[in-house]
């Protein structure tokens, strides 16, 4: 679409090439929200490690075994390719890679977003998104139609699963619950081709930490996959950056309980050192609109697990970055949408809210209906950068990444 190629075209020349160098990233003062140095490194690589599965596609060479790519694949030399995966350029198909850390003894699923950026924007936004229930019918009684569900969600609900050797009463069931019928596809169609081999892997390496990592509408696969792996009994850690609204209030409370993500803060830990142990981290930026699509009013909501980057350009440091309360802190990027009731403990919250997603639809109109589907005010790009611009420009699979990243530009202390 002549849309997508414009669009894609000014992303790759538009740079942030004004953004300060940053050093050694400055601790902040403690205030209960902070993140820690550990976390603010351990996320700035995930954000590489998934920049990586654009390199997966139909523009692409792909990723070679061992782990060779046009992209970021040199910075990790410990790295060994298992499968990567490509169902297809739409909403509900999904593209990745699986691979093994060596070094960090990590299982890795990295799911790729998606290169209509433009278009999934206008979708999520204009057009209203079709449920499923969720759990759906477990894949042996419905292996003709395809199955909605692995059958150790359905399993696991009814009593028979194990889960490290000791048998389980029952799974939590999701009562209510509702997911995104694109979304739901897009796992059901990846789980095919990529669980088989994942099961052995886990099999083979059981000390390792298997780790999911997706940005855009991969980071909305990643937390299906989350729910499937913890019935499938093992322990996943699931990032995502910029994920989509997934399903509704009912999934929200499920995946809540199920990751643990209210304890306390919404991040379920103490603000410490260990904080790299979260089980669920869904990192946001500011004016970023997709974390904020599908709209609410078509009865989709967000999950806890929130870290707000509030810095707009490039490049973020510690400070920051900063852990959100519940599932619609109004400080961070529910603060962006006047339909989210505030549901946090942030007392100090201001009342009124930008409404990001107003000030997109025109945009939108220009986008789709223009004949260069370029917006007049250019706020949209804006908004096209910052679901982009996660610790670095994520989605274009050149040669050490974005052309206008500095490399090396991170530079951790040797203690790290």
């Amino acid at each position: 679409m002549q849309v997508i190629h414009h669009l894609t075209a000014a992303l790759c020349f538009l740079g942030a090439a004004s953004a300060a160098t940053i050093q050694a990233p400055l601790s902040p003062a403690g205030n209960g929200r902070s993140i820690s140095v550990a976390l603010f490194s351990e996320l700035e690589e995930l954000a590489r490690i998934v920049d990586i599965s654009y390199c997966v596609g139909l523009t692409s060479l792909g990723i070679i075994k061992p782990f060779t790519c046009l992209s970021r694949c040199s910075d990790f030399p410990k790295f060994e390719l298992i499968t990567a995966w490509n169902t297809g350029p739409l909403l509900s198909d999904s593209c990745g890679y699986v691979a093994l850390d060596h070094g960090k003894e990590r299982i890795i699923v990295a799911f790729r977003g998606t290169y209509s950026l433009a278009n999934t924007i206008a979708d999520l936004s204009t057009v209203p998104q079709e449920y499923a229930p969720y759990p759906g019918p477990g894949e042996s009684e419905h292996q003709a139609a395809g199955g909605d569900v692995s059958q150790k969600i359905m399993d696991g609900i009814d009593g028979k699963a194990k889960r490290d050797g000791t048998p389980l009463e029952s799974e939590p069931k999701c009562d209510n619950c509702t997911v995104h019928m694109g979304f739901q596809t897009s796992w059901t169609n990846t789980r095919r081709q990529i669980m088989p081999d994942l099961e052995q892997q886990v099999f083979l390496f059981p000390h390792y930490k298997l780790n999911l990592v997706g940005h855009s509408l991969g980071g909305a696969v990643a937390a299906l996959a989350g729910l499937d792996m913890l019935a499938h009994g093992w322990d996943p850690m699931v990032t995502t950056f910029g994920e989509p609204r997934v399903g509704n209030t009912g999934l929200v409370k499920y995946i809540d309980d199920r990751f643990h993500l209210l304890g306390g803060h919404s991040h379920g830990v103490d603000n410490d050192k260990d904080n790299t142990t979260l089980k669920f981290r869904r990192v946001t930026h500011v004016n970023d609109p997709v974390p904020l699509l599908p709209l609410t009013e078509w009865g989709f909501a967000m999950h806890a697990g929130e870290i707000h980057i509030s810095k707009a350009a490039l490049s973020p440091d510690l400070q920051d970055l900063e852990h959100c309360e519940g599932d619609n802190d109004p400080t961070c990027a529910a603060g962006q949408d006047p339909t989210v009731l505030d549901t946090s403990m942030a007392s100090s919250a201001p009342t009124a809210k930008r409404d990001l997603l107003a000030s997109m639809h025109d945009e939108l109109h220009d986008v789709m209906h223009e004949p260069w589907g370029i917006p007049t005010r250019y706020r949209l790009w804006n908004m096209l950068f910052a679901h982009r611009d996660y610790f670095w420009r994520l989605g274009l699979c050149v040669p050490g990444g974005d052309p206008f990243d500095r490399k090396g530009e991170y530079a951790w202390p040797e203690a790290l």
